[in-house]
């Protein structure tokens, strides 16, 4: 099967989770972090998932799923290990013209989950397309060695450093942003000079320091 990767906005979307225990805790704390509105479905959760639910950061459908409960959803996801559930939200997600996912059952889903190395607003996505999710996992884990914590720092000064210069009209080529992009940027990171690294990279790209 193949899969086209994409990076999905979930800001507000209206999202089901269906299952209360390990798995479904995963998904949610991503979903949250993405600022999704997410509804859980299971007749018990979690610890944390309770708690989630009294600081009101999300809702919880105390019962087992039944026909009928993706109405008014954009994005189901299924964590239960029965597979029966899988097969019914996966039908009635046809029906409804809804993406599902259910976890480790890539049969009954529209999309799968990539396993997500994330650093600041950087996220580096490692997909076997459905068919490992154990050495996704794995090679992810391998890149954290790699993407150490200063690519938070770099990723927000690339980000403002490209805001300013579309405020003053300037469009660097690719080829300037990734000569830009080298060793010396990554060293003023490294030690802590985020100033100077933001003004550096300014100066390559054409811009000018306020």
């Amino acid at each position: 099967m193949g899969y086209y990767s994409v990076a999905l906005d979930m800001t507000g979307r209206f999202t089901v989770v269906i299952g209360g225990g390990t798995v479904a805790e995963r998904k949610v704390k991503g979903l949250l972090e993405a600022g999704a509105a997410v509804t859980v479905i299971s007749p018990s959760l979690t610890a944390q998932l309770a708690r989630w639910v009294k600081q009101g950061r999300i809702s919880h459908v105390a019962r087992s799923y039944t026909p009928g409960d993706l109405a008014g959803y954009e994005l189901a996801f299924v964590a239960t290990d029965d597979p029966r559930v899988n097969a019914a939200v996966f039908r009635e997600s046809k029906k409804r013209g809804l993406w599902v996912n259910a976890a480790d059952d890539p049969a009954h889903c529209d999309f799968i989950l990539p396993s997500v190395l994330r650093r600041g607003e950087l996220a580096v996505a490692v997909s076997t397309g459905g068919s490992s999710p154990a050495l996704a996992r794995a090679i992810r884990e391998e890149l954290e060695a790699y993407f150490t914590r200063d690519y938070d720092a770099l990723t927000q000064i690339v980000t403002a450093v490209r805001k300013e210069l579309r405020q003053r009209s300037v469009t660097p080529p690719s080829e300037a942003w990734h000569g830009a992009l080298n060793g010396e940027l990554r060293a003023l990171i490294r030690r802590g000079e985020l100033k100077r690294a933001k003004t550096y990279l300014l100066d390559q790209l054409g811009g000018k320091p306020c």
